[in-house]
């Protein structure tokens, strides 16, 4: 079966460089907060080309200490999106604010930014715009809305590293941006890991002491809300290596996805639109009808696929009375599927993943 991802294709060539960076640490015998910690932080801020970047334990973590770093608390309203898996919401909750969700554009799935500015009221404390599958929102009209309202504008930058608009990354737009290091991810690590970077330096100083229990010094807090969520140092070490290669893994999976839109655009499906640079392709996800039957016969061809993602946040735990008041993200939900969509990806596999989609079209028409 040709899976959905293959991290052991993706790491094997790496792998005397994961061995030494990993054994470097044994060897040191310092495993958190330590130098490959500073190390790593230091070099993605200069990747993003931010002031500062903060290493947490874990992209889901980042969001909640972003939102506890701005003070969004009980009686709060965030304004984000409900086709992104929970993450954003999950956070939300957790801090005790209540989302307050947007629907999307059609295409790309995106926050549909022309219906934010109606959602703001005198509760709302912040947006959470996700860059889903890889490619960037409108963050520009974005942080313009947030300012001129004089709420925060949190970026959820977990499958987008890399990301760049007008020469600017993904995770330099937002008064806060969050990272995923997941293995999955374009850029990921052995295990968990999270970042939270931004333009709000001192919003940042708030999450770097948030992290750690909220310490001004040892033993000594300052900042109500924190918690034991850091990057360990095996963690930062393995993304340190990876780092110098994320750009050239990133042009990988856009030419993968420019072969599926070349194949695929005869089915009738809506496709993902021409990557560029603010499209690193971490899913290429399409809408299509009789979704679960072509599924079915992928798999039966050998080709694997997912669905990303499957329930609305919205109508979790049984909340089906919101279904008619998102309804772009209600109509898509039960029409995306996502491909095999990684940098290792041969010729002849991407061509064995377009005949498959021909042949499973042509079974269930």
């Amino acid at each position: 079966m040709l899976p959905i991802n293959d991290l052991h294709r993706h790491n094997q060539p790496l792998l005397d460089d994961l061995q030494r960076a990993m054994e470097r640490v044994l060897r040191r015998g310092y495993y958190i907060l330590g130098p490959e910690g500073q190390a790593f932080e230091h070099a993605f801020a200069n990747y993003l080309k931010v002031a500062d970047a903060v290493a947490v334990g874990n992209g889901t973590d980042a969001l909640e200490l972003a939102l506890r770093a701005l003070e969004v608390g009980p009686g709060d309203e965030v304004i984000t999106v409900a086709n992104a898996g929970m993450y954003a919401s999950s956070a939300i909750r957790a801090v005790g604010a209540e989302p307050r969700y947007v629907d999307i554009e059609p295409v790309h799935l995106l926050m549909d930014v022309s219906l934010v500015a109606p959602l703001i009221g005198p509760r709302t404390r912040a947006v959470i715009a996700t860059h889903l599958y890889g490619r960037m929102a409108d963050v520009g009209r974005l942080r313009a809305l947030c300012d001129g309202a004089g709420i925060a504008l949190i970026e959820d930058c977990a499958q987008a590293h890399g990301a760049r608009r007008d020469g600017r990354a993904a995770g330099a737009w937002g008064h806060l941006s969050t990272f995923s290091f997941y293995p999955t991810k374009n850029l990921g690590a052995l295990g968990d890991g999270g970042l939270v970077s931004g333009t709000d330096r001192d919003a940042l100083s708030r999450v770097r002491q948030l992290r750690q229990y909220g310490w001004g010094s040892k033993y000594q807090v300052v900042v109500g809300g924190g918690r034991n969520s850091r990057l360990d140092e095996l963690q930062a070490a393995v993304l340190l290596e990876k780092l110098p290669h994320l750009d050239r893994w990133n042009e990988q999976r856009r030419d993968v996805a420019r072969a599926y839109r070349a194949g695929l655009s005869n089915l009738g499906w809506v496709l993902p639109g021409e990557p560029h640079d603010d499209d690193v392709c971490h899913l290429f996800v399409v809408q299509l009808p009789a979704r679960d039957e072509v599924r079915k016969r992928l798999a039966e061809a050998g080709v694997g696929s997912d669905v990303h993602y499957p329930i609305a946040d919205h109508l979790q735990g049984g909340r089906q009375a919101e279904a008619l008041s998102l309804p772009v993200t209600v109509a898509v939900t039960p029409r995306l599927m996502s491909l095999p969509c990684f940098p290792e990806l041969t010729e002849t596999e991407i061509s064995t993943v377009i005949a498959a989609c021909q042949q499973a079209v042509k079974g269930v028409a």
